[in-house]
């Protein structure tokens, strides 16, 4: 008879499960899926709507070939299919999707989907430690300045890094530059390692590979500090101010256990939502560094691409930053309902 029970309510397990939270789920990816039809509809418009085109940025509009090649423009706009309607030429991108083909480089001569491995890697090692590390130290450093406000600590922190926080990436990596590359010597000018070098080994490559990444690497996180200090502050503020502090407080526990126990990590939700957006961002977020340092990241293929009005690398750009936000914002949402269940609660 137990065992009957026990069967019957398993049964009805995912019954259960659906009438609480499928209905949840189902308007989850419902929204999720418009946002990416909307995307990439998008991405296919936003490089079509820039001033030129990629049979133009072939040739110097002040020379007399530009005249003469009429015929071989028309020629190349009809292999790449760019004489076609807008409308057919959205459709043929459609389908290329649909097919994993992210379509030829005009400017480039090769595959976008290659490009865009090649590059990628090296913008994901250059973006994650960086905002690993920023959301770490915004989170210790707003953190306690939550905790002394008021104090003079706590002022001259709000002051250093909102300051901090307005000052552009690139006047940060420019200033880098001038101090550890040009002025001491102590760090590379650019690129991601050093051209032609030979290594005797795999721990003298990876040395090299880091030299050359952390001036980057400040940058982007000396910039994202600025911006994320506040934020954990306010957080922290805002949980001082709860009912359990006060509990907490009045049981006698000490003041790190106060701070870090219970005030940080309640104070760790709204900057987790700020982490899982700058993952998100991360494509574009690393475009004026990787330029300004000549790192090879999929920034810099971006910046190129727009130079050349190259649609197929541009769209393919977008495509993987846009993918990027749409996952971090849905892990975000997941792990919302992992760490505060009350969020993913349907009464």
């Amino acid at each position: 008879m137990q065992r009957g029970v026990v069967f019957g309510l398993m049964g009805r397990l995912p019954i259960i499960l659906w009438r609480e939270h499928g209905q949840c789920w189902l308007a989850l990816l419902s929204l999720y899926g418009f946002t990416l039809w909307a995307m990439i509809t998008v991405n296919f418009l936003l490089p079509r709507a820039m001033p030129g085109d990629p049979i133009n940025a072939f040739f110097d509009p002040g020379s007399l070939s530009y005249l003469a090649a009429e015929d071989l423009r028309a020629r190349l706009a009809r292999y790449y299919g760019l004489d076609l309607p807008l409308g057919e030429q959205y459709l043929a991108y459609l389908g290329n999707l649909l097919h994993g083909n992210l379509g030829w480089s005009i400017s480039l001569q090769a595959p976008v989907a290659e490009l865009i491995a090649a590059h990628l890697p090296w913008t994901l090692l250059l973006a994650v430690p960086s905002v690993l590390l920023s959301t770490g130290a915004s989170l210790l450093l707003g953190g306690h300045a939550g905790w002394v406000r008021g104090t003079h600590s706590d002022r001259f922190l709000s002051f250093a890094f909102v300051a901090l926080g307005t000052v552009p990436v690139y006047l940060i990596g420019i200033a880098l530059l001038l101090l550890f590359s040009v002025r001491l010597g102590w760090l590379p000018l650019s690129g991601s390692q050093t051209t032609f070098r030979v290594y005797g080994g795999p721990i003298e490559h990876l040395w090299d590979l880091l030299t050359h990444l952390v001036l980057p690497v400040c940058s982007l996180t000396l910039t994202m500090i600025g911006r994320d200090f506040l934020l954990a502050r306010t957080s922290m503020v805002t949980v001082l101010g709860e009912d359990f502090m006060l509990v907490a407080r009045a049981k006698g526990l000490s003041d790190k256990a106060l701070k870090y126990r219970h005030g940080l990590r309640n104070a760790l939700l709204p900057v987790f939502t700020h982490f899982a957006l700058k993952m998100g961002t991360v494509v574009t977020t690393t475009v004026l560094v990787e330029t300004l340092f000549a790192y090879p990241g999929i920034g810099r293929l971006m910046f190129n691409a727009v130079a050349s009005r190259d649609y197929p690398v541009l769209e393919g750009c977008f495509l993987v930053a846009g993918l990027m936000v749409l996952l971090a914002n849905l892990a975000a949402d997941i792990t919302y309902r992992w760490i505060d269940p009350r969020i993913g609660r349907i009464t």
